[in-house]
């Protein structure tokens, strides 16, 4: 069975910085992945490049098997690609109905008043539909984003930094989530949080200046000394 994504020597270059370096990697299907590294690391160069946000320089991707590696951002949301920001991206004017709506209609033509509440009734947010985006708590848009996101019924979730302002409650509760997502939705999680990314993650792979430093289990890569040296014992930071 084909790897729900696999890359292979992924690079990418602005000016003389390579920013992804010739990366290989494989998400398996059902998976919580986690995707760490220092600041500037390449992890959301990385990610856009999974999702087509930005444009792979040399190297493949491959969904399932089929190469999407040409394939626009919103044709890969429609293959089941979906990627939620680091910064919130709802749409603050508008209810959280129609936030999530908009998300919904763009991928499917069945109900979308179901779809809405299917995936409000996943992140928690049933009975606040009609909200203002804007005047939710922030940790309320992050689920909104991450309802957002499922609405599109991807085969694959990335998260990029979803914990970022969350009070500890809050996370604890994201975490519940993303346990309940897998495996019917695979999941990347660049996350800055060592104890989110070791707690919920199968797999980590670590970046360090564009390349892969390491993969492993949350235990393999606590006892990796590289690792350590270049990221868990050094500055905690994202990016």
């Amino acid at each position: 069975m084909a790897a729900m994504i696999e890359a292979k020597g992924l690079t990418r270059c602005f000016g003389g910085l390579r920013a992804v370096d010739g990366v290989d990697f494989t998400l398996e299907s059902g998976e919580i992945h986690g995707l760490i590294g220092p600041n500037g690391a390449g992890k959301t160069t990385f990610v856009s490049l999974l999702s087509g946000r930005v444009p792979v320089q040399s190297g493949t991707i491959r969904l399932q098997g089929e190469d999407i590696t040409q394939l626009p951002a919103h044709q890969r949301v429609r293959k089941g690609v979906a990627y939620t920001f680091q910064i919130t991206s709802v749409y603050p004017r508008l209810s959280v109905f129609d936030n999530v709506a908009l998300a919904s209609q763009s991928h499917s033509a069945g109900n979308v008043a179901e779809g809405v509440a299917e995936a409000l009734a996943k992140v928690g947010l049933t009975g606040l539909e009609q909200a203002i985006a804007g005047t939710l708590s922030y940790g309320h848009q992050r689920l909104l984003e991450v309802a957002m996101g499922l609405a599109l019924k991807p085969l694959v979730l990335i998260l990029d930094e979803p914990t970022q302002g969350l009070a500890s409650g809050e996370i604890d509760g994201f975490k519940t989530l993303i346990r309940s997502l897998v495996p019917n939705t695979t999941i990347l999680l660049i996350e800055h949080n060592m104890d989110v990314v070791m707690d919920l993650a199968h797999r980590i792979t670590v970046l360090n200046f564009g390349q892969v430093l390491a993969i492993g289990t949350p235990t393999q890569i606590r006892q990796n000394r590289a690792v350590q040296e270049a990221y868990l014992g050094g500055d905690d930071a994202a990016g």
